[in-house]
């Protein structure tokens, strides 16, 4: 089920209950979107209501579920609802919220899933995006033993495997192969959580809501009958038994792996969070909230790198270079003889690197020095500074409407000379941003030999705030 086009729901639909974690009662109301809208939450109890889109960079806390947050409105546990709508084609919907809470209902999507069914989805008229993972990513947190990566795939595929070193539970593995399978494979997973984990997530202020209809509770070790009593009593069900299998409550499990199938839920959930559907194959180890997100926030990154490259580099360039001198010409204001950057070969959110090609027909050689060419040193700190402009891609929407001044430079040092026919490496680093201001590291060498070293700091100033005054001759400016 690769949609070509985007969908929404025919029609509304609505739930309401409690909140897992809140134990709050809440209503939601989702509902048909136009085009391009994506999926957004509207919090109602605010006024005015407060927008929340569903995406990575509005997530506020990850504790035991996925929230969403604007000031000071919040929505928790949006995963399960955020799964349904991805796992049966909703590009866009409206989802109108009174309370704090997604109604986590009876712990599944399987609720969502069966209304959007009933309604139905129509097709729009503007064509779907996917993000399409082209190279391996990978995200790994040694301490909890978590590994996700994302493969190249035509579609999407997606496998969890889950051990909680529990002879109950025990090594677990659920996969998703066609979303065609979602409804009856993945959307009825129900959440879960471990006995030994109730108390202390009771502490936590946590499972407010949780009761035995709308949770799976492994018992991970024989316990007690009194043990059994005081934990059941903090969720008012006092004279709980343990069952053989396992599971504290008496209804029978949907699947047999139905834990990691939750996860898999869960992973699908906070994989919309990237505001578009997937091309590609994710394969998550003991994967979490926390995990999840982290996870997503490197795609995310790579996937904004992308939309920049792009913007401005608009030809097939060599392998190893990021922006040929086209694409800097139309990063960089600077034209001859000022431009002094050919190409940019690495380009992240905190680091970049650039090359500059000196060559004896460079102006400033006929005087400086005709029988010694040397390049000056005020020059290179100019293209270590012009590389650095480059940066500032990241930083800004609309890099076209800001000049970047260079406000100081600090700790520079010079190595040794810079002659005809050497080629210029410059890496900076990031260091510090704050409120438009830029700290950065930069290096510069030669045949992997450093020849200039610099801390350089700027700051990015908008065009129309100089209301057409020329820029000061000994500062720095790029336009990024």
């Amino acid at each position: 089920m690769i949609f070509q086009r985007q969908h929404t729901l025919k029609e509304a639909i609505s739930f309401e209950g409690v909140g897992l974690h809140t134990g709050t009662f809440s209503r939601i109301v989702v509902n048909p979107a136009p085009e391009n809208t994506g999926i957004v939450f509207v919090c109602e109890d605010f006024s005015p209501a407060v927008e929340i889109p569903a995406h990575v960079d509005n997530v506020v806390d990850l504790m035991r579920s996925t929230t969403l947050g604007k000031g000071e409105a919040r929505i928790y546990t949006v995963e399960h609802l955020l799964a349904a709508l991805v796992g049966m084609g909703v590009s866009n919907a409206r989802i109108s919220i009174w309370g704090p809470e997604v109604p986590i209902l009876d712990g599944s999507a399987k609720p969502f899933v069966e209304a959007i069914l009933r309604v139905g989805v129509q097709p729009q008229k503007a064509e779907q995006q996917y993000y399409v993972i082209e190279e391996p990513v990978h995200y790994q947190d040694k301490a909890r033993g978590v590994d996700i990566a994302a493969l190249p795939f035509e579609g999407f595929r997606a496998t969890v495997i889950v051990d909680y070193n529990s002879q109950v539970l025990g090594m677990q593995l659920a996969t998703l192969v066609r979303w065609e399978d979602f409804p009856t494979e993945v959307a009825p997973a129900r959440t879960f959580c471990l006995l030994y984990e109730l108390e202390e997530l009771h502490k936590q202020g946590l499972i407010k809501g949780g009761t035995l209809e709308n949770a799976i509770v492994i018992v991970d070790r024989p316990y007690q009958k009194e043990e059994l009593r005081r934990i059941g009593a903090l969720f008012g069900y006092p004279e709980v038994e343990m069952v053989p299998e396992g599971v504290l409550n008496n209804t029978p499990l949907r699947f047999d792996n139905e834990p990691a199938r939750h996860k898999l839920l869960d992973l699908i959930g906070d994989l919309a969070l990237l505001g578009a559907p997937l091309k590609g194959q994710i394969i998550a180890m003991r994967p979490g909230h926390a995990a999840n997100i982290a996870f997503l926030r490197t795609l995310h990154k790579l996937i904004q790198k992308k939309k920049i490259i792009q913007r401005f580099q608009r030809n097939t360039t060599s392998q190893g270079v990021v922006f040929d001198i086209h694409a800097i010409r139309r990063i960089l204001p600077h034209r001859y003889p000022f431009l002094l950057v050919d190409k940019i070969t690495h380009f992240s959110e905190d680091s970049i690197v650039g090359i500059k090609n000196v060559t004896i027909n460079e102006p400033f050689f006929a005087g400086h020095f005709e029988d010694n060419p040397i390049m000056p040193g005020v020059l290179i700190l100019e293209a270590m500074a012009q590389v650095g402009g480059i940066l500032f891609l990241n930083i800004v929407e609309n890099p076209q409407d800001y000049w970047v001044y260079f406000l100081a430079i600090d700790n520079a040092r010079f190595k040794r000379p810079v002659i005809p026919g050497d080629q210029l490496v410059f890496k900076l680093d990031l260091l510090q941003l704050r409120r438009g201001i830029c700290k950065m590291a930069g290096k510069a060498y030669v045949e992997d030999k450093l020849v200039c070293e610099a801390e350089l700091t700027a700051s990015l100033v908008p065009k129309k705030s100089l209301h057409g005054a020329s820029s000061p001759r000994d500062k720095s400016q790029s336009s990024v």
